[in-house]
Protein backbone atom coordinates (compact mmCIF):
# COMPACT_ATOMS: atom_id res chain seq x y z
CA UNK A 1 0.00 0.00 0.00
CA UNK A 2 1.05 3.64 -0.33
CA UNK A 3 3.33 4.99 2.36
CA UNK A 4 0.74 7.52 3.60
CA UNK A 5 -1.88 4.86 4.33
CA UNK A 6 0.73 2.43 5.69
CA UNK A 7 1.91 4.97 8.26
CA UNK A 8 -1.50 6.44 9.12
CA UNK A 9 -2.74 2.96 10.09
CA UNK A 10 -0.36 3.15 13.05
CA UNK A 11 -2.66 5.83 14.43
CA UNK A 12 0.36 7.94 15.29
CA UNK A 13 0.34 10.56 12.52
CA UNK A 14 -2.20 12.16 10.24
CA UNK A 15 -1.60 11.94 6.49
CA UNK A 16 -0.81 15.66 6.38
CA UNK A 17 1.97 15.13 8.90
CA UNK A 18 3.26 12.19 6.88
CA UNK A 19 3.30 14.32 3.71
CA UNK A 20 5.38 16.92 5.54
CA UNK A 21 7.82 14.23 6.72
CA UNK A 22 8.19 12.93 3.15
CA UNK A 23 8.79 16.41 1.75
CA UNK A 24 11.46 16.99 4.39
CA UNK A 25 13.17 13.67 3.61
CA UNK A 26 12.59 12.38 7.15
CA UNK A 27 11.20 8.97 6.11
CA UNK A 28 13.35 6.14 4.75
CA UNK A 29 12.31 2.78 3.27
CA UNK A 30 14.99 0.10 3.45
CA UNK A 31 17.61 2.77 3.97
CA UNK A 32 16.53 4.94 1.01
CA UNK A 33 14.77 8.30 1.31
CA UNK A 34 11.05 7.74 0.74
CA UNK A 35 9.37 9.23 -2.33
CA UNK A 36 5.88 10.70 -2.40
CA UNK A 37 3.30 7.98 -3.14
CA UNK A 38 5.85 5.18 -2.70
CA UNK A 39 4.44 1.67 -2.26
CA UNK A 40 5.55 -0.30 0.80
CA UNK A 41 4.75 -3.63 2.47
CA UNK A 42 5.06 -5.16 5.93
CA UNK A 43 8.42 -6.64 4.90
CA UNK A 44 9.93 -3.20 4.30
CA UNK A 45 11.87 -1.34 7.00
CA UNK A 46 10.26 2.07 7.38
CA UNK A 47 11.95 4.61 9.64
CA UNK A 48 10.81 8.10 10.65
CA UNK A 49 13.64 10.39 11.69
CA UNK A 50 15.74 7.24 11.99
CA UNK A 51 13.28 5.51 14.32
CA UNK A 52 10.82 2.65 13.64
CA UNK A 53 7.09 3.36 13.53
CA UNK A 54 5.68 3.00 17.07
CA UNK A 55 3.29 0.14 17.71
CA UNK A 56 -0.37 1.07 17.27
CA UNK A 57 -1.92 2.49 20.41
CA UNK A 58 -5.43 1.77 21.60
CA UNK A 59 -7.82 4.02 19.68
CA UNK A 60 -9.00 7.26 21.26
CA UNK A 61 -12.07 9.23 20.16
CA UNK A 62 -12.79 12.46 22.03
CA UNK A 63 -15.19 15.35 21.45
CA UNK A 64 -13.87 18.69 22.71
CA UNK A 65 -15.73 21.98 23.06
CA UNK A 66 -12.83 24.14 21.88
CA UNK A 67 -12.73 27.63 23.34
CA UNK A 68 -11.68 30.66 21.29
CA UNK A 69 -7.95 31.35 21.38
CA UNK A 70 -6.84 27.69 21.16
CA UNK A 71 -4.99 26.83 17.94
CA UNK A 72 -5.98 23.63 16.11
CA UNK A 73 -2.56 22.04 15.92
CA UNK A 74 -0.65 19.25 17.61
CA UNK A 75 2.62 21.13 17.08
CA UNK A 76 3.74 21.97 20.60
CA UNK A 77 5.98 24.84 19.54
CA UNK A 78 2.83 26.79 18.59
CA UNK A 79 1.51 28.91 21.45
CA UNK A 80 -1.90 27.81 22.83
CA UNK A 81 -1.81 24.51 20.89
CA UNK A 82 -4.40 21.78 21.48
CA UNK A 83 -1.96 19.23 22.90
CA UNK A 84 -0.80 21.44 25.73
CA UNK A 85 -4.35 22.65 26.35
CA UNK A 86 -5.79 19.14 26.78
CA UNK A 87 -2.67 17.57 28.32
CA UNK A 88 -4.01 14.13 27.36
CA UNK A 89 -1.73 11.18 28.29
CA UNK A 90 -1.83 9.64 24.78
CA UNK A 91 -0.76 11.50 21.64
CA UNK A 92 -3.88 12.74 19.83
CA UNK A 93 -4.57 15.22 17.02
CA UNK A 94 -7.60 17.14 15.72
CA UNK A 95 -9.84 15.92 12.91
CA UNK A 96 -9.86 18.97 10.68
CA UNK A 97 -9.70 22.49 12.04
CA UNK A 98 -11.55 25.27 13.76
CA UNK A 99 -9.77 28.58 13.35
CA UNK A 100 -8.30 30.22 16.43
CA UNK A 101 -11.18 32.67 16.90
CA UNK A 102 -13.90 30.01 16.53
CA UNK A 103 -15.26 27.65 19.16
CA UNK A 104 -17.21 24.44 19.45
CA UNK A 105 -17.07 20.80 18.49
CA UNK A 106 -13.72 19.28 17.59
CA UNK A 107 -12.97 15.57 17.33
CA UNK A 108 -9.61 14.55 18.80
CA UNK A 109 -8.19 11.11 18.00
CA UNK A 110 -5.07 9.03 17.38
CA UNK A 111 -6.80 7.22 14.49
CA UNK A 112 -5.36 8.63 11.26
CA UNK A 113 -7.62 6.56 9.02
CA UNK A 114 -10.89 7.74 10.56
CA UNK A 115 -9.64 11.33 10.37
CA UNK A 116 -8.99 10.97 6.63
CA UNK A 117 -12.41 9.41 6.00
CA UNK A 118 -14.24 12.20 7.83
CA UNK A 119 -12.34 14.92 5.99
CA UNK A 120 -12.76 13.60 2.43
CA UNK A 121 -14.96 16.22 0.75
CA UNK A 122 -16.48 13.75 -1.73
CA UNK A 123 -18.25 11.98 1.16
CA UNK A 124 -20.30 15.11 1.93
CA UNK A 125 -20.21 14.67 5.71
CA UNK A 126 -22.30 17.32 7.44
CA UNK A 127 -20.87 19.98 9.76
CA UNK A 128 -23.30 22.30 11.51
CA UNK A 129 -22.53 25.79 12.83
CA UNK A 130 -24.25 28.65 14.61
CA UNK A 131 -22.95 31.99 13.36
CA UNK A 132 -23.45 35.56 14.56
CA UNK A 133 -22.52 38.46 12.30
CA UNK A 134 -21.83 42.14 12.86
CA UNK A 135 -25.29 43.47 11.96
CA UNK A 136 -28.82 42.27 11.14
CA UNK A 137 -29.27 40.62 7.75
CA UNK A 138 -32.15 40.14 5.38
CA UNK A 139 -33.55 37.00 3.82
CA UNK A 140 -31.55 37.69 0.67
CA UNK A 141 -28.37 37.08 2.69
CA UNK A 142 -29.62 33.63 3.73
CA UNK A 143 -30.61 32.83 0.15
CA UNK A 144 -27.18 33.80 -1.20
CA UNK A 145 -25.35 31.84 1.50
CA UNK A 146 -27.42 28.75 0.74
CA UNK A 147 -27.04 29.05 -3.01
CA UNK A 148 -23.26 29.35 -2.87
CA UNK A 149 -20.74 32.19 -2.66
CA UNK A 150 -17.64 32.66 -4.78
CA UNK A 151 -14.52 32.46 -2.58
CA UNK A 152 -10.99 31.17 -3.16
CA UNK A 153 -11.60 30.85 -6.89
CA UNK A 154 -14.64 28.58 -6.58
CA UNK A 155 -18.34 28.72 -5.72
CA UNK A 156 -19.20 27.01 -2.44
CA UNK A 157 -21.54 24.04 -2.49
CA UNK A 158 -25.23 24.59 -1.85
CA UNK A 159 -26.01 24.33 1.85
CA UNK A 160 -28.87 24.61 4.34
CA UNK A 161 -29.07 28.02 6.05
CA UNK A 162 -31.80 29.04 8.52
CA UNK A 163 -32.36 32.15 10.60
CA UNK A 164 -32.09 32.02 14.39
CA UNK A 165 -32.37 35.77 15.09
CA UNK A 166 -31.84 39.10 13.35
CA UNK A 167 -28.04 38.65 13.33
CA UNK A 168 -27.57 34.89 13.90
CA UNK A 169 -28.07 31.89 11.61
CA UNK A 170 -27.53 28.14 11.46
CA UNK A 171 -25.60 26.67 8.53
CA UNK A 172 -24.88 23.05 7.54
CA UNK A 173 -21.86 22.54 5.29
CA UNK A 174 -20.62 19.46 3.45
CA UNK A 175 -17.25 20.95 2.50
CA UNK A 176 -14.43 22.54 4.45
CA UNK A 177 -12.67 25.33 2.60
CA UNK A 178 -10.24 27.44 4.60
CA UNK A 179 -12.20 29.83 6.88
CA UNK A 180 -15.17 29.13 4.61
CA UNK A 181 -18.01 30.68 6.60
CA UNK A 182 -16.04 33.79 7.49
CA UNK A 183 -15.03 34.27 3.84
CA UNK A 184 -18.61 33.71 2.62
CA UNK A 185 -19.98 36.29 5.03
CA UNK A 186 -17.26 38.80 4.20
CA UNK A 187 -17.98 38.42 0.48
CA UNK A 188 -21.59 39.39 1.23
CA UNK A 189 -20.59 42.36 3.36
CA UNK A 190 -20.79 40.92 6.88
CA UNK A 191 -18.20 40.28 9.57
CA UNK A 192 -18.46 37.16 11.75
CA UNK A 193 -18.38 38.01 15.46
CA UNK A 194 -19.05 34.50 16.81
CA UNK A 195 -18.76 31.09 15.14
CA UNK A 196 -19.55 27.84 16.92
CA UNK A 197 -19.56 24.31 15.48
CA UNK A 198 -22.34 22.32 17.14
CA UNK A 199 -22.35 19.06 15.14
CA UNK A 200 -20.06 16.88 13.03
CA UNK A 201 -21.97 14.04 11.35
CA UNK A 202 -23.74 12.29 14.28
CA UNK A 203 -21.59 13.83 17.01
CA UNK A 204 -23.30 16.65 18.93
CA UNK A 205 -21.79 19.37 21.12
CA UNK A 206 -24.80 19.60 23.41
CA UNK A 207 -24.03 19.04 27.09
CA UNK A 208 -20.30 19.80 26.91
CA UNK A 209 -19.25 23.01 28.63
CA UNK A 210 -16.90 25.37 26.83
CA UNK A 211 -13.34 24.07 27.25
CA UNK A 212 -14.47 20.62 28.44
CA UNK A 213 -14.28 17.28 26.62
CA UNK A 214 -15.50 13.67 26.83
CA UNK A 215 -14.94 10.33 25.09
CA UNK A 216 -17.43 9.32 22.43
CA UNK A 217 -20.05 6.88 23.70
CA UNK A 218 -20.31 3.33 22.34
CA UNK A 219 -23.43 4.32 20.38
CA UNK A 220 -21.74 7.40 18.92
CA UNK A 221 -18.71 5.41 17.80
CA UNK A 222 -20.81 2.66 16.26
CA UNK A 223 -23.00 5.14 14.34
CA UNK A 224 -19.88 6.99 13.17
CA UNK A 225 -18.13 3.77 12.08
CA UNK A 226 -21.25 2.60 10.23
CA UNK A 227 -21.33 5.87 8.27
CA UNK A 228 -17.59 5.73 7.49
CA UNK A 229 -16.94 2.00 7.08
CA UNK A 230 -20.33 0.39 6.64
CA UNK A 231 -20.15 -0.93 10.20
CA UNK A 232 -17.03 -3.06 9.66
CA UNK A 233 -14.71 -1.13 11.98
CA UNK A 234 -14.57 -1.82 15.71
CA UNK A 235 -12.50 -0.07 18.34
CA UNK A 236 -12.25 0.40 22.06
CA UNK A 237 -11.43 3.75 23.67
CA UNK A 238 -8.52 4.27 26.03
Amino acid sequence: MRINKFMSLSGYWSRREIDRFIEAGLITVNGQVCLSGQEVSLEDTVLVKGQPIPEKEQSVYIVLNKPPGIVCTAVRSVKNNLVDYMNYPVRIFPVGRLDKDSQGLLIMTNDGDISNRILRSEHNHEKEYIVTVSEPFGDDFLEKMGRGVEILGTVTKRCAVTRISSDTFRIILTQGLNRQIRRMCKELGFYVTRLERVRLMNIMLEGIELGAWRHLSDDERQTLFTALYGGTKTASPV
